[in-house]
């Protein structure tokens, strides 16, 4: 995979088969899809960099906002590579950016989604707990 200069921010990428079921019917992957591939690395991520054996049941944030950019059609089959980093911790949430290329290296996508850390038993939002703080920080950091 060829890298562009872009590519130096992310430390980790995972990669993203492009199924069947995400064409439609203009012959490339539905618009929507790009979340998925997004929502697949930062599970990845998390896994990896935060905690290896957290599950669903474990996760104390929620997905507040996501950005998506296409910049070339994702077609099938293929598998991609997803990008992705933590590029900006709040004081309740985390920010992440995604970058999604084809084997050759192209862009296809790019995007970032905010997280807001949760309380599900109380329903409310919650501070960014300290050791998820500096995880992150010597994963990704220093944050501007």
């Amino acid at each position: 995979m060829t890298r562009s200069d872009d590519d130096d921010r992310f430390r980790f990428h995972h990669p993203v088969t492009v199924r069947f079921r995400d064409v439609d019917v203009a012959g490339h992957v539905h618009h929507a899809d790009a979340l998925i591939y997004f929502e697949e690395a930062r599970w990845a991520y998390w896994r990896s960099v935060v905690r290896e054996d957290a599950t669903v049941d474990g996760l104390d944030y929620v997905l507040a906002e996501g950005r998506v950019r296409w910049h070339a059609r994702v077609l099938w089959p293929q598998e991609v590579v997803v990008g992705v980093r933590v590029s900006r911790i709040g004081r309740k949430h985390f920010e992440m950016e995604y970058v999604v290329r084809s084997a050759a290296g192209e862009k296809l996508q790019s995007g970032t989604t905010v997280q807001v850390m949760y309380d599900y038993g109380k329903q409310a939002s919650k501070p960014m707990p300290d050791e998820l703080r500096a995880t992150l920080e010597a994963f990704d950091g220093p944050f501007d």
